[in-house]
């Protein structure tokens, strides 16, 4: 009996047996995802729909009207139109980035109908939805490597990295037959990596790959820890024979839907990687230098940081094609990196949702929710509303709400006009209604006042200045000099279409313009957008 349960595990985690009748796609436009504003969902955490504590894919199928209603002519919804949810695989963990099968939903979470369900209501509403691919390495619980713990000989032995002495730090030691072997797993012994040197450990991915698009229908990957398949030596990440996998993954999942998105998660504050990925290997990575150039100007006042970014970005990647974030499910929320500052925070979602790149939202962080390491206190549950553990569950959750989910929450945002929720929706609406702010070229604009960041973005006729203010004190005098032929010369009037500016001038010469001050006087924290007109 135990034989035949393991051959009939063993077939539904290699994808042997599991077939479902595709969904039906959203009408895409090529490169869909450069003009997207994405959210990042942990479904534990977004909203429980059967009382058990656990949020699940019911639960987050009632609250996409939260995120898009379909309906362009509403303002209530937040406007974005990707979704991309970590781990929905069953696992051992909480977190779910140690798979124990990659064909299957985490029960905790429903039934792959359930999920069925939701990508149709997703993509009626004009929603993409990504998901997490954890292609590293499995769970050591994972069928797989249990085979593999039995013998050298054994069917799965060879899919994973072994030696007969350890090697340091990454090197776990397992009984094989009697001997002490080890196995390297580069996050924990829990992780066991993946040998991808061995061909059928890539024929297994693509398996993968190919079931969550053809045969379920999401619309693409995150990758998780792209950076680390392949190791050389004491070379741990970003080897040349990752750059080479990558680049024949890039054509199999181009061939099964050429406008499946990946975005991959290489972490490191190097505007350059985003181009040696991006090289058809992946559509995009996540840019970790951008990111820190928001939130370091943010906390410290001060454009430093994120005209160092912009400095380098231009240099490494013009081209501007990348993931855009404040922070993430492995960061401290930027809530609690800005001492709870709300009009910080609005500072910060002005610069991410004004710049260029694709722009991710952290679940929560358009309302303030806070949150420091652990791990699983930056992941709380969603706060919804004042009501008795924040709307998020009947019954116990599966970790404690924050104290604070009676006045920061959804519904509170929702009836604040100059709430953090408020200020999200209009940038967004702004970023879907102007193809400047999302798909423009950026054209830097110098000032001599370090706490003030400008720049101007641009497409077609249409060109938007973007001011804003990155301190608590009011700004009287101050200059802007921009140098280049971007605008041509002539004299024009600015209009605000964000902010509470009033209307100004510009006179640009042959080369650009220098030492205008076109907005006035600038309050504490003030965020401005003009679009330039003749």
């Amino acid at each position: 009996m135990k034989k035949i349960t393991w051959i009939l595990l063993l077939l539904l985690v290699t994808g042997c047996t599991w077939k479902m009748s595709s969904v039906k796609s959203l009408n895409l436009n090529t490169e869909w995802w450069k003009t997207a504003v994405f959210y990042e969902v942990f479904v534990r955490s977004f909203y429980d729909s059967n009382g058990d504590g656990i949020g699940d894919i019911k639960g987050l199928t009632e609250k996409l009207d939260y995120l898009n209603d379909g309906d362009p002519n509403t303002t209530d919804d937040l406007g974005i139109t990707g979704l991309w949810l970590m781990p929905i695989h069953p696992s051992p963990s909480y977190h779910g980035y140690d798979v124990l099968n990659y064909y299957a939903i985490n029960p905790e979470y429903g039934t792959m109908e359930d999920f069925k369900v939701f990508l149709e209501e997703a993509h009626k509403r004009g929603i993409h939805v990504i998901i997490d691919l954890v292609i590293n390495h499995s769970s050591s619980q994972h069928p797989f490597f249990q085979n593999a713990l039995t013998s050298e000989n054994a069917t799965y032995h060879d899919w994973y990295l072994w030696s007969n002495t350890s090697k340091g730090n990454g090197w776990h030691e397992a009984i094989i037959s009697g001997e002490t072997k080890y196995f390297y797993g580069y996050f924990c012994d829990c992780m066991p990596d993946f040998n991808y040197s061995n061909p059928e450990v890539t024929t297994q991915m693509e398996k993968v790959v190919s079931f969550w698009l053809k045969d379920v229908g999401v619309d693409g990957f995150r990758i998780d820890a792209a950076k680390h398949l392949f190791e050389e030596g004491t070379q741990l990440e970003n080897v040349p024979e990752t750059h080479s996998w990558f680049k024949e993954f890039y054509p199999f999942y181009k061939a099964i839907n050429e406008d499946a998105y990946t975005v991959g998660e290489v972490a490191q504050s190097s505007a350059r990687l985003t181009t040696e990925y991006a090289d058809e290997q992946m559509d995009m990575i996540f840019n970790f230098e951008m990111a820190n150039g928001f939130m370091n100007s943010t906390r410290g006042e001060s454009n430093s940081s994120i005209n160092s970014a912009v400095t380098f970005t231009l240099q490494d990647a013009p081209n501007w094609n990348f993931g855009t974030f404040l922070t993430n499910h492995d960061q401290n929320r930027v809530m609690s990196v800005l001492n709870g500052k709300i009009e910080k925070a609005k500072v910060a979602a002005f610069l991410l949702l004004t710049s260029p790149g694709t722009p991710f939202i952290y679940y929560g962080e358009e309302i303030g929710m806070v949150g420091v390491k652990p791990d699983e206190d930056i992941r709380l549950p969603m706060q919804w509303d004042g009501t008795k553990n924040g709307g998020f569950t009947i019954g116990i959750p599966w970790r404690s709400l924050n104290a604070d989910y009676t006045t920061v929450n959804v519904a509170r945002g929702m009836k604040t006009p100059d709430s953090l929720l408020k200020y999200y929706q209009q940038l967004i609406a702004l970023r879907n209604a102007y193809p400047a702010l999302s798909r423009g070229s950026y054209l830097p604009v110098a000032t001599e006042n370090s706490k003030i960041y400008t720049a101007i973005r641009q497409a077609d006729k249409q060109t938007l200045l973007l001011i804003t203010n990155l301190s608590k004190d009011v700004i009287a005098e101050y200059t802007l000099t921009y140098s280049g032929d971007g605008i041509r010369r002539g004299d024009y009037v600015l209009k605000p279409v964000f902010g509470s500016q009033k209307d100004g001038s510009l006179k640009v010469e042959k080369n650009g313009f220098s030492a205008v001050s076109p907005a006035g006087e600038l309050p504490p924290y003030s965020t401005a957008i003009y679009i330039i007109e003749r």
